[in-house]
């Protein structure tokens, strides 16, 4: 069995998303989380992730969390979605690659874009740069991420991307990919199961 502890309008959207393209029966558990904006560092009892967070996965008793590790684990258990690659495939190199690059090089950068930190850090700059070359240089060769098909990380990068669009540098291009993966119907469904967003309590 498999339950999902996700909070609404969070980064584990994307792992609803990655669900709704497996196919697989997945229960959501709705949890709140320790948010910075409301100060508080409640945490919710139901919520299992060992730092309140979410995402957190678990199946059959084991317990899996962060959105990369999540992604993996999940594609590796249902091999016939043809979402991740498999063991001492062509691809898998590639694939874990790209997850873990997600989580350790695009986020932190688009981080410091959000913050301004790259207005006044060439070196954070030189990052968001970097990140953003990476993405369309892959673009230009196939119109998914890894090429040819869709895969997990369209998924992992493409949420962060269609949330943080505003902080991404003008590109038909990318619009383009984009519209091509969040117009997909497991896409549709999971923005509907997503939930509703949070109301953020005020700082005391």
């Amino acid at each position: 069995m498999l339950t999902l502890f996700h909070a609404p309008w969070s980064r584990s959207g994307r792992i609803v998303w990655l669900m709704e393209e497996i196919g697989a029966p997945c229960e959501i558990e709705y949890v709140d989380i320790i948010r910075a904006q409301t100060a508080s560092g409640r945490r919710d009892p139901a919520n299992l992730h060992p730092d309140g967070k979410v995402p957190a996965l678990l199946h059959d008793g084991a317990l899996v969390t962060e959105s990369a590790a999540i992604a993996l684990y999940l594609t590796d258990l249902f091999p016939a979605a043809d979402l991740g690659a498999p063991v001492g495939s062509p691809e898998r190199a590639a694939y874990v690659t790209w997850l873990a690059w997600t989580a350790g090089e695009m986020e932190p950068a688009y981080w410091a874009r959000i913050s301004g930190q790259t207005e006044t850090d060439p070196v954070a700059k030189a990052r968001y740069d970097q990140v953003n070359a990476r993405i369309l240089t892959a673009l230009e060769h196939g119109p998914y991420l890894m090429g040819h098909r869709f895969t997990a990380v369209d998924v992992m990068v493409g949420s962060a991307m269609a949330w943080g669009r505003e902080f991404a540098p003008k590109s038909e291009l990318m619009d383009r990919w984009l519209a091509r993966i969040t117009d997909r119907p497991a896409n549709l469904l999971a923005t509907a199961k997503d939930g509703t967003p949070p109301v953020m309590a005020e700082v005391a």
